[in-house]
C-alpha cells in the first residue's frame, strides 16, 4: 500500500494539489526530461492524485522535484485530469504559499524551475507575484468557422500554454452561464483542431479564453477560460492572462509597467503588468516578460492512500 502526502490550496478559487512526499522519483536531468519520465513511467500516479474519486476535473496537481540549479528554490511539474501542463500561473502562486507553509521558503524573491523554463516568484504573506516565462502572440485575428455557432475571430498566443483568445464574443460572462460558456469554448477548441490551427511546431491549442466587461468597474476585463480537461478556470488564469498581456502589448493597448486588472468568472482578481524583451520569438515576434500577482490560501493537508485492492485506486480515467 502506497501513501502520498499532499497540500491543497486555492488561488482565487482555483484548486492546486502539491505532492510533497511519496511521489515518484524522476531522477536528475532537465525538467523537460523529467516530465517525459513522469508521463511514460508514472502516469497512473498523476491520475490517482487528481482524478476522481480523490480529485476532480478542476484540480491541478503539482509534483515537487529537486531543481537542477542550486539557486532555485524548487522544481515543479504541473498536471491535470488529462495530462501535463508546461506552466501554471495559479498553481505557481499556490505552490509558493505551500512552500512557505512547509517552512521551506520565507517572504522574498525566489526562482522556480518548470518544464518550459525558469520563473521568478515573489511572496509576501499569501500574496505572490509570478514573473512568468516569456510570452508572445503568434497569430492575430484568426478566423474560424464553428459549427452551430458561427464565425469566431481570435488571437493565438503563448503564455506558458497555448491559448486562443476570442475577440468577438458576445457571451455574457457570469456563473449562471458556465454550462453554456463551456459548450461554446469546447466547440471553438474542436474547430481549431479540425481546421488545423495550432501553436508553434503544430502544438495543440488546449486553452480557449473569452473576454467581457468586468463586474467591478475598477478592473479592466472579465474572462472565462476553458482548461485542457474540460473544466473552467475559477481564477483569472495566470498563463492565459500572460497571453492576454502579449496581445495587448502587440496591439499597443497597454504600456510597459501599466497595471492590467484581470477578473475571473467567479470575481477573483490578478494584478498584471509586463516589460518588453529584447529577444524575439521565432519569426521576429515581440516577446514580453509578464508578471501576474494574486493570493492563495492553504485549505488542506492530506495523506492519500493507494490501495491495490481498490478497483479505482489509480483514478477514474476518461
Amino acid at each position: 500500500m502506497q501513501t502520498i502526502n499532499v497540500i491543497d490550496s486555492h488561488t482565487g478559487g482555483e484548486p492546486t494539489r502539491i505532492i510533497v512526499e511519496g511521489g515518484p522519483d524522476l531522477g536528475s536531468g532537465s525538467m523537460s526530461d523529467r516530465v517525459v519520465r513522469f508521463r511514460q513511467q508514472f502516469d497512473e500516479i498523476r491520475s490517482a492524485v487528481v482524478n476522481e474519486p480523490r480529485g476532480s476535473d478542476v484540480v491541478v496537481g503539482g509534483l515537487l522535484v529537486e531543481p537542477s540549479d542550486s539557486q532555485s528554490s524548487a522544481g515543479i511539474i504541473f498536471f491535470n485530469n488529462t495530462g501535463y501542463l508546461g506552466m501554471c500561473g495559479h498553481g505557481t502562486i499556490g505552490l509558493m504559499v505551500t512552500l512557505k507553509h512547509l517552512g521551506r521558503i520565507q517572504d522574498g524573491m525566489h526562482q522556480l524551475e518548470t518544464p518550459v523554463g525558469r520563473v521568478g516568484a515573489k511572496i509576501s504573506g499569501n500574496q505572490v507575484a509570478v514573473q512568468n516565462v516569456p510570452s508572445f502572440r503568434l497569430d492575430a485575428d484568426v478566423s474560424i468557422e464553428v459549427p452551430e455557432y458561427g464565425t469566431v475571430v481570435g488571437d493565438v498566443a503563448w503564455g506558458g500554454n497555448w491559448f486562443f483568445l476570442v475577440k468577438n464574443s458576445t457571451e455574457l460572462l457570469n456563473l449562471s452561464r458556465v454550462d453554456q460558456l463551456t459548450r461554446v469554448t469546447k466547440r471553438i477548441r474542436a474547430a481549431l483542431e479540425d481546421q488545423n490551427i495550432t501553436g508553434l511546431d503544430h502544438a495543440w491549442i488546449d486553452h480557449v479564453e473569452l473576454f467581457g466587461p468586468p463586474v467591478d468597474s475598477n478592473n479592466d476585463s472579465r474572462n472565462f477560460v476553458l482548461c485542457p480537461g474540460g473544466a473552467y478556470d475559477r481564477s483569472p488564469c495566470g498563463t492565459g492572462t500572460s497571453a492576454k498581456l502579449a496581445c495587448l502589448a502587440a496591439d499597443g493597448k497597454l504600456a510597459p509597467g501599466e497595471t492590467w486588472r484581470q477578473e475571473s468568472i467567479v470575481g477573483s482578481l490578478f494584478d498584471c503588468s509586463y516589460q518588453p524583451l529584447d529577444e524575439k520569438a521565432p519569426g521576429g515576434i515581440l516577446q514580453i516578460s509578464p508578471t501576474i500577482a494574486g493570493k492563495a490560501h492553504i485549505c488542506g493537508e492530506s495523506k492519500l492512500i493507494l490501495d491495490p485492492n481498490d478497483p479505482f485506486c489509480m483514478g477514474i480515467r476518461q
